[in-house]
């Protein structure tokens, strides 16, 4: 069910957050999945929502099947962002969990980065790697922020160098969809956005 229809290219729209005095500003990165084109999604489908940036949301039909972590090439979306080198940032998904289905609770992505590393700088998080933060939703369907954390703890993404990385976002569960992707240095390092919609 290859996604076949084209919307308008991809735009990371990156923004200030506070730092301390004498400091450069760290850019959060947000993603809209209403700016992905068709080429960017596997297996995803769009679906209309008009909460969401650009009336858009992508996600994944519910037959009630089970999916599989990385490395196995599920239903995926994969985009590019640019990002700082050597910062911690924090990933944020505004996941819509659906209605439950067979063996599905449509309340799960996994996510991987090109470019990422550990504190030792040794490389994680590749994709088409068994390495992967796992974005858990409640079992309560509708719209929610979700920390793409390691196991149950959060965790933080790290870059080797400054410049342009690719995204995969893997179903972990048919049902679920979702419409922004932000990466955080600052401004949601600890705590989740409160609105439904980040904007610059």
């Amino acid at each position: 069910m290859k996604a076949s229809f084209a919307l308008a290219a991809l735009t990371a729209v990156t923004v200030g957050a506070g730092v301390a005095a004498g400091q450069a500003p760290s850019p959060d990165v947000v993603v809209h999945a209403s700016a992905l084109p068709g080429s960017a999604l596997s297996e995803f489908d769009v679906w209309s929502d008009p909460a969401s940036p650009g009336g858009k949301l992508v996600g994944v039909p519910n037959t009630g099947g089970d999916l599989d972590p990385p490395p196995e090439d599920d239903p995926n979306v994969r985009f590019k962002a640019r990002v700082l080198g050597g910062v911690a940032y924090r990933c944020w998904i505004h996941m819509k969990v659906g209605p439950p289905k067979g063996k599905a609770l449509a309340n799960r992505l996994w996510v991987q980065f090109s470019g990422a590393v550990d504190e030792q700088g040794r490389e994680t998080l590749k994709p088409g790697s068994a390495s992967y933060l796992t974005a858990q939703g409640p079992t309560q369907q509708g719209w929610t922020w979700v920390g793409c954390d390691a196991g149950s703890s959060p965790a933080l993404v790290r870059f080797k160098a400054a410049g342009e990385v690719t995204v995969r976002i893997q179903a972990g569960m048919e049902g679920v969809g979702f419409d922004q992707v932000v990466l955080s240095p600052a401004r949601f390092l600890n705590t989740p956005p409160t609105e439904a919609v980040v904007q610059p």
